[in-house]
């Protein structure tokens, strides 16, 4: 018992040492204006960088990585039905069915699958 403390003791210290060194490796010097703004061969830039964005593709973006997440969650399940038993793994897969429906019904109350407003 005693070493695994001593053991959990020294990765702890040179865990923080190596985070130390490296942020005091990583700090800049000296912050000038004129190098953090960006560079366009000497000139005022004509146009602004940064296009409006439209938080509806945001939200949409959002949506789909849950969906995506849902099935890499919903495929490993279905290979596990077989070794399980039935009870348990029906009531575990529908109580997720129904957390995630009751999310899309959310996102649909809420007007954020809506493209018209």
């Amino acid at each position: 018992m005693n070493i695994m403390i001593m053991m959990s003791m020294i990765l702890m210290i040179i865990s923080t040492v190596v985070m130390v060194i490296a942020s005091l490796l990583s700090k800049k010097s000296i912050i000038d204006r004129e190098k953090s703004t960006p560079f366009e061969c000497g000139f005022d830039p004509f146009y602004v960088a940064r296009i409006p964005f439209s938080l509806k593709f945001f939200l949409i973006a959002v949506i789909f990585l849950i969906f995506d997440v849902e099935i890499a969650i919903i495929m490993p399940v279905m290979l596990t039905m077989n070794s399980s038993l039935p009870e348990m793994w029906g009531v575990t897969f529908t109580i997720f069915v129904v957390i995630l429906l009751v999310g899309l019904y959310y996102e649909w109350h809420q007007g954020a699958l809506e493209w018209s407003n």
